[in-house]
Protein backbone atom coordinates (compact mmCIF):
# COMPACT_ATOMS: atom_id res chain seq x y z
CA UNK A 1 0.00 0.00 0.00
CA UNK A 2 0.76 3.68 -0.80
CA UNK A 3 1.97 6.40 1.71
CA UNK A 4 0.30 9.97 0.58
CA UNK A 5 1.19 13.45 1.82
CA UNK A 6 -0.74 15.42 1.23
CA UNK A 7 -0.32 19.84 1.28
CA UNK A 8 -2.50 22.25 -0.18
CA UNK A 9 -2.65 25.69 -1.11
CA UNK A 10 -2.51 28.99 -0.22
CA UNK A 11 -5.23 29.88 2.70
CA UNK A 12 -6.01 26.27 3.18
CA UNK A 13 -5.30 23.61 5.58
CA UNK A 14 -5.20 19.58 5.45
CA UNK A 15 -9.15 19.57 5.66
CA UNK A 16 -9.20 21.07 1.72
CA UNK A 17 -7.93 17.02 1.12
CA UNK A 18 -9.96 15.18 3.69
CA UNK A 19 -12.74 13.65 1.68
CA UNK A 20 -10.16 12.39 -0.96
CA UNK A 21 -7.75 10.85 2.08
CA UNK A 22 -10.54 9.32 3.55
CA UNK A 23 -11.07 7.12 -0.14
CA UNK A 24 -6.89 6.75 -0.15
CA UNK A 25 -7.69 5.47 3.75
CA UNK A 26 -10.45 2.93 2.87
CA UNK A 27 -8.41 1.49 0.11
CA UNK A 28 -5.84 0.79 2.13
CA UNK A 29 -3.48 3.67 1.65
CA UNK A 30 -1.47 6.03 4.60
CA UNK A 31 -2.95 9.21 4.05
CA UNK A 32 -1.93 12.41 5.59
CA UNK A 33 -3.27 15.80 4.86
CA UNK A 34 -1.61 18.49 5.68
CA UNK A 35 -2.07 22.11 7.76
CA UNK A 36 1.04 24.07 7.25
CA UNK A 37 2.26 26.70 10.44
CA UNK A 38 -0.31 29.42 10.41
CA UNK A 39 -2.97 28.30 8.20
CA UNK A 40 -4.59 26.27 11.26
CA UNK A 41 -8.02 27.62 11.80
CA UNK A 42 -6.75 28.66 15.50
CA UNK A 43 -3.34 30.36 14.32
CA UNK A 44 -2.73 34.14 15.13
CA UNK A 45 -1.36 35.73 11.85
CA UNK A 46 2.28 36.53 12.59
CA UNK A 47 4.86 37.63 10.77
CA UNK A 48 7.18 34.97 11.83
CA UNK A 49 6.49 32.37 9.21
CA UNK A 50 8.03 31.85 5.80
CA UNK A 51 8.52 29.63 3.18
CA UNK A 52 11.12 27.47 4.60
CA UNK A 53 9.38 26.88 7.51
CA UNK A 54 6.84 25.21 5.54
CA UNK A 55 9.05 23.20 4.19
CA UNK A 56 10.98 22.32 7.59
CA UNK A 57 7.35 21.58 8.62
CA UNK A 58 6.75 18.57 5.95
CA UNK A 59 10.54 17.38 6.67
CA UNK A 60 9.66 17.19 10.31
CA UNK A 61 6.50 15.22 9.53
CA UNK A 62 7.95 12.75 7.33
CA UNK A 63 11.65 12.01 9.45
CA UNK A 64 9.34 11.80 13.10
CA UNK A 65 6.45 9.16 11.05
CA UNK A 66 10.03 7.76 9.46
CA UNK A 67 7.93 7.95 6.31
CA UNK A 68 9.19 6.24 3.31
CA UNK A 69 8.70 5.71 -0.58
CA UNK A 70 5.79 8.85 -0.39
CA UNK A 71 3.64 10.14 -2.94
CA UNK A 72 4.39 13.80 -1.87
CA UNK A 73 1.59 15.93 -3.47
CA UNK A 74 1.31 19.72 -3.70
CA UNK A 75 -1.70 21.85 -4.80
CA UNK A 76 -0.78 25.14 -6.66
CA UNK A 77 1.42 27.25 -3.62
CA UNK A 78 2.24 23.73 -2.37
CA UNK A 79 4.61 22.96 -4.93
CA UNK A 80 6.56 25.69 -3.51
CA UNK A 81 6.86 23.44 -0.42
CA UNK A 82 7.33 19.95 -2.15
CA UNK A 83 10.04 21.18 -4.29
CA UNK A 84 11.66 22.06 -1.15
CA UNK A 85 11.16 18.80 0.59
CA UNK A 86 11.86 16.63 -2.29
CA UNK A 87 15.41 19.05 -2.16
CA UNK A 88 16.07 18.03 1.57
CA UNK A 89 14.86 14.59 1.87
CA UNK A 90 14.53 12.70 -1.89
CA UNK A 91 15.86 9.26 -0.36
CA UNK A 92 12.30 9.51 1.60
CA UNK A 93 10.27 10.44 -1.81
CA UNK A 94 8.91 7.73 -4.44
CA UNK A 95 6.92 10.16 -6.47
CA UNK A 96 6.32 14.14 -7.01
CA UNK A 97 2.65 15.28 -7.58
CA UNK A 98 2.18 18.61 -8.19
CA UNK A 99 -1.51 19.72 -8.73
CA UNK A 100 -1.66 22.98 -10.79
CA UNK A 101 1.17 24.37 -8.87
CA UNK A 102 4.62 26.02 -9.03
CA UNK A 103 7.44 23.86 -9.54
CA UNK A 104 10.09 26.61 -8.91
CA UNK A 105 13.85 26.60 -9.89
CA UNK A 106 16.52 27.84 -7.35
CA UNK A 107 15.82 31.24 -6.24
CA UNK A 108 12.55 31.26 -7.18
CA UNK A 109 9.45 32.88 -5.52
CA UNK A 110 5.86 32.67 -5.70
CA UNK A 111 6.00 36.52 -6.38
CA UNK A 112 8.79 36.33 -9.35
CA UNK A 113 6.61 33.43 -11.22
CA UNK A 114 3.60 35.48 -11.38
CA UNK A 115 2.28 39.01 -11.92
CA UNK A 116 -1.19 40.95 -12.56
CA UNK A 117 -3.97 39.76 -10.69
CA UNK A 118 -2.22 37.65 -8.88
CA UNK A 119 0.92 41.02 -7.71
CA UNK A 120 -2.39 42.86 -6.50
CA UNK A 121 -3.81 40.11 -4.37
CA UNK A 122 -0.63 39.10 -2.33
CA UNK A 123 0.24 43.23 -1.76
CA UNK A 124 -3.44 44.58 -1.58
CA UNK A 125 -4.68 41.27 -0.08
CA UNK A 126 -1.95 41.97 3.12
CA UNK A 127 -2.62 45.11 3.96
CA UNK A 128 -4.79 44.65 7.17
CA UNK A 129 -1.60 43.64 9.04
CA UNK A 130 1.20 43.72 6.36
CA UNK A 131 2.18 40.14 6.44
CA UNK A 132 -0.80 37.75 5.50
CA UNK A 133 -2.42 38.15 2.85
CA UNK A 134 -6.81 37.40 3.21
CA UNK A 135 -8.17 34.88 1.52
CA UNK A 136 -9.94 35.41 -2.25
CA UNK A 137 -13.75 35.91 -1.53
CA UNK A 138 -14.69 32.91 -4.16
CA UNK A 139 -12.34 30.47 -1.73
CA UNK A 140 -14.14 28.40 1.31
CA UNK A 141 -15.40 29.68 4.36
CA UNK A 142 -12.45 27.54 5.69
CA UNK A 143 -10.16 29.24 4.23
CA UNK A 144 -7.56 31.53 6.17
CA UNK A 145 -5.20 34.38 5.76
CA UNK A 146 -1.74 33.29 4.60
CA UNK A 147 1.43 34.19 5.21
CA UNK A 148 2.66 36.92 3.18
CA UNK A 149 6.29 36.14 3.52
CA UNK A 150 6.35 32.42 2.06
CA UNK A 151 4.99 33.69 -1.14
CA UNK A 152 8.04 36.33 -1.44
CA UNK A 153 10.62 34.45 -0.36
CA UNK A 154 12.87 32.85 -2.99
CA UNK A 155 13.29 28.91 -2.57
CA UNK A 156 16.80 27.13 -2.52
CA UNK A 157 17.96 24.23 -4.32
CA UNK A 158 21.12 22.22 -4.13
CA UNK A 159 19.60 19.97 -6.81
CA UNK A 160 19.31 16.93 -5.05
CA UNK A 161 15.63 16.58 -6.01
CA UNK A 162 16.18 15.19 -9.17
CA UNK A 163 16.70 12.24 -7.02
CA UNK A 164 13.42 11.54 -7.09
CA UNK A 165 12.59 9.34 -9.70
CA UNK A 166 8.77 9.97 -10.59
CA UNK A 167 7.64 13.30 -11.37
CA UNK A 168 3.70 14.15 -12.13
CA UNK A 169 2.35 17.84 -13.22
CA UNK A 170 -1.78 18.11 -13.74
CA UNK A 171 -2.53 21.35 -15.41
CA UNK A 172 -6.34 22.20 -14.87
CA UNK A 173 -7.05 24.28 -18.28
CA UNK A 174 -10.09 26.32 -17.14
CA UNK A 175 -8.30 28.23 -14.03
CA UNK A 176 -9.17 31.89 -14.79
CA UNK A 177 -5.85 33.94 -14.72
CA UNK A 178 -3.77 31.13 -14.35
CA UNK A 179 0.15 31.42 -13.65
CA UNK A 180 0.56 27.69 -14.92
CA UNK A 181 0.00 27.76 -17.95
CA UNK A 182 3.95 28.21 -19.29
CA UNK A 183 5.08 25.20 -16.46
CA UNK A 184 2.71 23.03 -17.93
CA UNK A 185 3.91 23.96 -21.61
CA UNK A 186 7.86 23.52 -20.58
CA UNK A 187 7.19 20.43 -18.76
CA UNK A 188 4.98 18.77 -21.29
CA UNK A 189 8.28 18.58 -23.69
CA UNK A 190 10.42 17.47 -20.83
CA UNK A 191 10.63 13.40 -21.20
CA UNK A 192 11.30 13.10 -17.30
CA UNK A 193 7.79 14.17 -16.49
CA UNK A 194 4.68 13.31 -16.56
CA UNK A 195 2.01 15.64 -17.67
CA UNK A 196 -1.57 15.61 -18.00
CA UNK A 197 -4.11 18.42 -18.88
CA UNK A 198 -7.77 18.48 -17.18
CA UNK A 199 -10.71 21.22 -18.49
CA UNK A 200 -11.22 22.27 -15.26
CA UNK A 201 -10.94 25.18 -12.75
CA UNK A 202 -8.21 24.74 -10.49
CA UNK A 203 -10.59 23.16 -7.13
CA UNK A 204 -9.70 19.83 -8.26
CA UNK A 205 -11.25 18.29 -5.23
CA UNK A 206 -14.68 19.99 -5.66
CA UNK A 207 -14.64 19.42 -9.76
CA UNK A 208 -13.12 16.42 -10.42
CA UNK A 209 -12.19 14.10 -7.23
CA UNK A 210 -12.47 10.61 -9.19
CA UNK A 211 -10.34 11.37 -11.65
CA UNK A 212 -7.38 13.09 -8.67
CA UNK A 213 -7.80 9.72 -6.40
CA UNK A 214 -6.91 8.28 -9.83
CA UNK A 215 -3.84 10.04 -10.71
CA UNK A 216 -2.57 9.77 -7.06
CA UNK A 217 -3.40 6.20 -7.27
CA UNK A 218 -1.41 6.13 -10.68
CA UNK A 219 1.33 7.52 -9.26
CA UNK A 220 1.98 5.40 -6.71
Amino acid sequence: MATYVLVPGACHGGWWYEPLAAELREEGHAAHPVTLPGLGPRDAPTGGINLDTHIDDVVRLLEEEDLRDVVLCGHSYAGMVITGVADRVPERIASLVYVDAFVPQDGDSVFSLTSGVWHDWYLYGSKADGFSVAPLPVLSPRATPHPLATLVQGIRLTGALDRVPRREYVYLANFENTPFTATYERLREDPAWHVRSLPIGHNIVADAPDDFRKILLDAA
